[in-house]
């Protein structure tokens, strides 16, 4: 234990081995939040990669400020997992390809309309009238979007089990190894952007004192987008299982862009999470790649990664160098098809080339890095059969980390 733990300098630590692609200028940005103002402790994940001035991939503890801008504009970004009532062996790819195409997404003012009710149910139950209503024009322009993945990273994918790791953590999750699975990526859309937009615009990258009403505020409209960000997912997960006529359990629903009130050791503070998965709520899955397998670990916490794992594999070029490089090697057409067998809809030339496997870490390496300091242990691989990103009909931008 302990080969992939780097100590980098006072308060920063990097979760990688020598064999992992981890860039110099995302250490850079790990070392420039490190000196923030209030800012105690900072955490490289496996995945870590550069951001627009922050770290992706990166946990940030402080005891007294609240940093809006580390959380970022995907305001409740997360993987959600189903299990599905459908076998792996009865799935007939070309009808599940022609099911999506022309079912998949349709009717969207239809599930934005059922979108919309449920958030109104949960903000009753949750807040105060008048935070009730502060939170309902919040949102209302964003309506359009609920029940839509997104761009960039984003995708819903449906998964085989191809090994079981550990055959008595598996069955304790009450699901069967035959079944598909589902896996959903996306997040809050445009409202996060807002929301860290009105942020930037009144006061720059600057933190908020926690205990200041301007971080209540701020506080409030995060945790909105959460819940934004959890019925999006779940939306479209029905959507996807109402175009097939599949009926789906929900097995973990885990937000990895967000803030909050949090404690290491005997300090009490705020933890902030950039495309980093929470290692303190239960059994989670770190996708890999389009290409390759998702691991469903049990997370170890751990102060050493502030309670934090790694959120998937981590890009490893940057988006506007993959088409370029990408595009002698392979037809846009051979790039739906993936060595594992499974199909990619994508309708989207530049995205589909952005998303490739190629541009992305071996997922291997970073679950790999995650065991080796003692931070989770694997339950089972799945692998994919089929992966959305967007349709001609149904293209919808904004991307995560």
């Amino acid at each position: 234990m302990g080969n992939s733990i780097q100590f980098i300098e006072n308060g920063v630590r990097l979760i990688a081995s020598k064999r992992n692609w981890i860039e110099g200028d995302a250490i850079e940005q790990l070392k420039h939040v490190s000196r923030l103002e209030g800012i105690c402790q900072v955490v490289g994940l496996p995945d870590l990669h550069p951001g627009r001035g922050y770290p992706i991939g990166a946990a940030c503890f402080s005891e007294t400020m609240i940093y809006p801008a580390l959380v970022g504009n995907d305001i409740g970004c997360g993987m959600s997992l189903y299990e599905t009532s459908i076998e792996a062996r009865k799935v007939k790819q070309d009808k599940w390809e022609k099911s999506l195409r022309t079912k998949g997404f349709v009717n969207q003012v239809e599930w934005s309309e059922q979108g919309r009710e449920i958030i109104e149910q949960r903000f009753r139950k949750s807040l105060t009238e008048s935070q009730h209503s502060e939170m309902i024009s919040l949102i209302n322009p964003f309506d359009q979007s609920l029940g839509t993945i997104g761009g960039g990273n984003h995708f819903a994918e449906f998964q085989r089990v191809s090994k079981i790791h550990d055959a008595m953590k598996f069955e304790a999750l009450g699901c069967s190894s035959k079944a598909v699975f589902l896996l959903v990526h996306s997040g809050s859309r445009g409202l996060g952007e807002a929301i860290l937009r009105q942020h930037v615009d009144r006061f720059g990258h600057k933190g908020l004192s926690s205990d200041s009403e301007e971080a209540n505020a701020y506080m409030l409209k995060h945790d909105s987008a959460l819940r934004w960000a959890e019925v999006n997912r779940d939306l479209i997960a029905a959507r996807m299982c109402d175009a097939l006529r599949l009926e789906r359990k929900s097995l973990l629903d885990v937000n990895h862009n967000l803030v909050s009130s949090d404690s290491m050791g005997d300090q009490a503070g705020w933890l902030h999470r950039k495309g980093v998965t929470p290692a303190d709520q239960g059994v989670v899955i770190i996708p890999g790649s389009r290409g390759s397998a998702s691991y469903l670990v049990k997370p170890i916490e751990s102060d050493i990664s502030l309670n934090s794992l790694a959120h998937g594999a981590g890009r490893k070029w940057i988006r506007s160098e993959c088409e370029g490089r990408l595009r002698s090697r392979y037809k846009l057409s051979e790039l739906t098809r993936t060595t594992l067998g499974s199909r990619v809809l994508c309708d989207d030339k530049a995205l589909i080339y952005e998303e490739a496997p190629e541009a992305y870490k071996a997922i291997d390496i970073v679950v790999s890095d995650l065991v080796d300091a003692g931070l989770v242990e694997v339950i089972a691989e799945l692998e994919p059969i089929m992966t959305y990103k967007t349709t001609k009909d149904a293209k919808n931008k904004g991307r995560c980390c």
